[in-house]
């Protein structure tokens, strides 16, 4: 089986998120970066399990600049066997799954997984519009996947409980909590990254069709008002009229 996973670049989960003075781009001071968790704790980590059990090779692709390759690698040192960057300072979810439809398209990919979504921009779009450009099956939130020659088996999640799928490859797939389980990459996984080729791939024409103009914070919390516990009248009066809840 020869599987195409893509995985994205996110702020660390502790980074203090600010934008920049006009509002339009996040500041990247000092902040750190890790592979997105759900391309690789889920959807890389089942992309392996699947290559282990009845093998392939599977492949990670990234759309974004040089300042990538330390997270690409250690998609290597997790066990991807090749690795592509297409070279691109990134742009709309669109835009980036044009650039991996692009590379795909001449392949031959089974299976194409990207986790559900980024923890920054949480818009769970790419998968979606990978697989109209790739003009395959695409399915969202996977949360169990099982493989049985060409044909695929998937439980994903649905509002109130879980759908049970079955799908003949090719298809695209969105990874969600509970497909695979993480993977810790190990001295000989990250030493070997080091040797295997990380390929280059330059953009390919592309008008955004959709462009961010403004990023603002949520307003910050209020303080925490302790109440007397003998004065259940002042309680009731905030739960009505500050907390809305009654």
């Amino acid at each position: 089986m020869k599987i195409l996973v893509c995985v994205s670049k996110a702020p660390d989960t502790t980074t203090k998120i600010a934008f920049n003075a006009d509002g339009t781009a996040l500041n990247k001071d000092g902040v750190q970066y890790i592979m997105n968790p759900y391309d690789e704790w889920y959807a890389l980590v089942r992309a392996l399990e699947l290559k282990e059990a009845a093998g392939g090779s599977v492949t990670i692709i990234n759309v974004g600049p040089k300042e990538n390759d330390t997270v690409i690698r250690k998609g290597l040192a997790i066990g991807a066997d090749n690795a592509v960057r297409i070279n691109s300072n990134g742009g709309s979810a669109m835009y980036i799954a044009k650039q991996i439809a692009e590379y795909a398209k001449g392949e031959s990919f089974d299976v194409v997984i990207t986790g559900k979504e980024t923890i920054d921009e949480n818009r769970s779009e790419v998968g979606a519009m990978l697989a109209e450009f790739l003009d395959m099956p695409f399915i969202s939130y996977a949360s169990k996947m099982d493989v049985a020659g060409n044909t695929a088996t998937i439980d994903r999640d649905i509002e109130g409980g879980t759908e049970t799928v079955e799908v003949d490859t090719p298809f695209v797939l969105s990874a969600a909590k509970g497909l695979a389980e993480q993977r810790i990459p190990n001295m000989r996984g990250i030493m070997m990254a080091k040797r295997k080729p990380l390929n280059v791939v330059e953009a390919v024409a592309f008008d955004d069709l959709v462009v961010p103009v403004h990023y603002e914070l949520p307003p910050a919390k209020s303080a925490v008002k302790l109440v007397d516990p003998e004065n259940m009248d002042e309680l009731v009066r905030l739960l009505h009229e500050e907390a809305k809840a009654l």
